[in-house]
């Protein structure tokens, strides 16, 4: 069964915010929130919990994972940025955005598209979420918290916690999040190529839904 942690949505409690760091580094499996819908999150390197997060969202091994960083400067150590690019990063992080980017060689094989050698990455403006990277030290290993058969993400701490409890380690409810999930854009090409319409702006990259 999940422990439930209420946390403060602006002033996060540090006690709680360090107990849950201490959880992802036991290879543990959480819900938190973000500034676009919940999220299931894991540290970089436990493959059983990716595992398990795939178990959860029912998805197989060519659905990816999305590195949620602190800043730019972390995103940069696992991203090929060029100045265009990092030009509309840096307008537009933190932010509901994830971006898709060339992966550097410091990204495991198994992180990135298999054919692409890209990944997904974002930098959530929430406090909680900010203070948890700023915790654990290294981007968290994530994923949106959508089930298999619902037609938007889970944004209610407690629903989560109702339908999800006996498969993760903690649920971090701060509040309500948004319904949608994050705004998909690829950045690999001469344009930005929208993937998926969400919670974050389009007109910033020229586009429309």
């Amino acid at each position: 069964m999940s422990q439930y942690f209420l946390i403060h949505s602006e002033n996060p409690q540090a006690r709680l915010i360090n107990q849950a760091v201490d959880i992802l580094n036991k290879g543990g499996v959480i819900a938190y929130p973000t500034d676009s819908s919940y999220a299931l999150g894991c540290v970089i390197g436990n493959k059983e919990a990716q595992t398990r997060i795939r178990s959860i969202r029912g998805v197989d091994e060519h659905h990816h994972f999305t590195l949620v960083c602190r800043n730019l400067a972390e995103l940069a150590t696992y991203a090929q940025v060029d100045n265009v690019q990092f030009r509309l990063l840096k307008a537009n992080t933190p932010g509901q955005y994830t971006f898709v980017l060339k992966a550097t060689r410091e990204v495991p094989r198994r992180l990135q598209h298999p054919k692409r050698s890209t990944l997904g990455l974002r930098v959530p403006e929430h406090t909680v979420t900010q203070a948890l990277l700023t915790e654990l030290n290294q981007p968290l290993l994530s994923m949106t918290l959508s089930l298999k058969d619902d037609s938007e993400p889970l944004h209610e701490a407690w629903e989560i916690r109702q339908r999800l409890e006996h498969q993760l380690d903690l649920v971090i409810d701060a509040g309500t999040c948004s319904a949608l999930p994050t705004t998909v854009i690829d950045l690999t090409t001469d344009q930005p190529q929208l993937i998926r319409y969400g919670s974050g702006d389009l007109a910033p990259f020229g586009l429309s839904g």
